[in-house]
């Protein structure tokens, strides 16, 4: 049996698997962590797949690992690793198979004593609005046309089509689309399992929650994204679908497949991967980029099912309730970048794999109403404690090519949690701190227990102690519409 990697602690918040430490690391690996938190990582299998990452042809300086880390296919979640252009690889595996899997905050004019009495008909009316579950469909339906311009066209195309505003798209990450996808490189598949869901949210971790702000850290910036105390916001947290499975899923086995002709052998086989100059790592990328489209189009058609709901709700017209986008931010995506590796500025291909983007103050990505503060990165939580926004740090350039956690991470598997807790008791331990649940299936819930996940201040803890990011709002749930 192979031993875990030995972890050498550099700083409190910094831990290095060496070099030295397995054969054929190219680079070290580093996690992100602290004393409260490694507990639950030592030993566990993430921590070899972050030894195994380093492994990985064109490399560029280490292997990384967020606070929020658990284990994952290929990468652990949390995971994050550069490559060179010329010399590196892409993986599917370092993406993710739900593909731009991501998250979405709006702002409400409404403050939480207006919203609490009305919380279980907003429930309903969010649950109408929004289809979800395991294999979810009922969401828009596309013709095959229809379905390129949707893999083209992202964010918006739907927002061309009046699901939205066109302010709506400034506040996206790549503002909603990324403009290299090639509709060609998705499979007949793939696109038949995305075709009527558009504007659905899914099972797992999906949800869509009603919360309000708690606490404000860093005024300046709460004030440009328009959050004070007592304000409700819409957290939603969904991806890609189907469609998104699938491009993973085909191109996982089309690069098995030719490492297995090739005869290359690599230390995990779900680290499948293709030169990223190759012609099957291009076409990878093209159609990750339009899995990655459809994804914002997806959060984009939820946006305006969030918007009828309210308006059903509260009969006030959308100017009244303001329900703007504050931000979106993908999950598992990979991109070029520009980075300062070794000494020199380069381009290299990201992948970030259960991790956002968390670029500083001034970075022309940054949306330009932000760009004083930093890029907003959204963090949710489980559905009893809180969620965060942060703002990416200056320091995060150097230290996780511009990079930081994405939730609080799994603590449990979903298996290990059904087997644990009782749906009963969930919803009553949440109905007792006030917060309601609309879910589409007990497991939908029990799978996604407060007791499934790590404990969100600490790893929020560690990304602001580590140089990451910074704390900018605390947000608490009020209710939560499940998968």
């Amino acid at each position: 049996m192979t031993l875990p990697p030995k972890l050498v602690g550099l700083d409190e918040f910094t831990f290095e698997i060496p070099q030295s430490e397995r054969a054929g690391m190219r680079v070290p690996g580093i996690l992100f962590s602290n004393a409260a938190l490694l507990s639950a990582v030592e030993g566990d299998p993430s921590l070899e797949q972050l030894a195994n990452v380093a492994t990985l042809p064109g490399i560029v300086e280490h292997s990384l690992a967020m606070p929020d880390i658990h284990f994952g296919y290929g990468f652990p979640v949390g995971g994050v690793a550069a490559f060179d252009l010329s010399e590196g690889v892409v993986s599917p595996g370092g993406i993710g198979y739900d593909i731009n899997c991501g998250v979405r905050l709006l702002r409400t004019s409404l403050r939480r004593e207006e919203v609490v009495p009305h919380m279980r008909e907003l429930l309903d009316a969010l649950y109408r609005a929004v289809p979800s579950g395991v294999g979810s469909k009922g969401g828009l339906s596309l013709t095959g046309s229809e379905m390129d311009e949707v893999l083209a066209g992202g964010a918006g195309w739907a927002v061309a089509r009046g699901h939205g505003r066109k302010e709506d798209l400034a506040v996206q990450e790549e503002e909603g689309c990324l403009s290299k996808a090639r509709p060609s490189g998705v499979s007949a598949n793939a696109r038949k399992r995305g075709l009527r869901q558009l504007g659905t949210l899914g099972s797992g971790n999906h949800f869509l929650e009603v919360q309000a702000v708690d606490q404000i850290f860093y005024p300046e910036f709460a004030l440009a994204l328009g959050l004070e105390p007592g304000k409700v916001v819409v957290m939603l947290h969904t991806g890609s679908r189907g469609l998104g499975h699938q491009i993973a899923t085909d191109y996982i086995q089309e690069m098995d497949a030719k490492l297995a002709r090739e005869g290359v052998t690599l230390v995990d086989r779900q680290l499948s991967c293709a030169p990223i100059s190759s012609e099957e790592g291009q076409r990878y990328l093209g159609a990750m980029a339009a899995g990655a489209n459809f994804a914002w189009a997806n959060r984009q058609l939820i946006t305006d099912g969030v918007r009828k709901a309210f308006r059903d709700v509260f009969h006030r017209p959308d100017q009244e309730l303001d329900l703007s986008v504050i931000y979106d931010i993908a999950h598992n995506i990979a991109k070029e970048e520009r980075h300062r590796t070794e000494g020199v500025e380069r381009s290299v291909l990201v992948h970030r794999k259960g991790a956002t983007r968390a670029f500083p103050a001034g970075r022309e990505e940054v949306p330009a109403p932000y760009r004083p503060f930093g890029q907003p990165v959204l963090i949710p939580g489980d559905m009893g404690t809180a969620s965060y926004v942060l703002a990416g740090l200056p320091s995060s350039m150097t230290r996780s090519f511009g990079s930081s956690c994405h939730g609080a991470g799994r603590l449990l598997s979903r298996h290990a949690a059904v087997r644990r807790f009782r749906f009963d008791e969930v919803t009553r331990s949440l109905g007792e701190k006030g917060i309601l649940v609309r879910a589409a299936s007990r497991e939908g819930v029990t799978e996604e227990a407060p007791g499934a996940y790590k404990n969100v201040e600490e790893v929020v803890k560690v990304a602001e102690g580590a140089g990451l990011t910074r704390r900018v709002a605390r947000l608490v749930p009020l209710g939560v519409v499940k998968g």
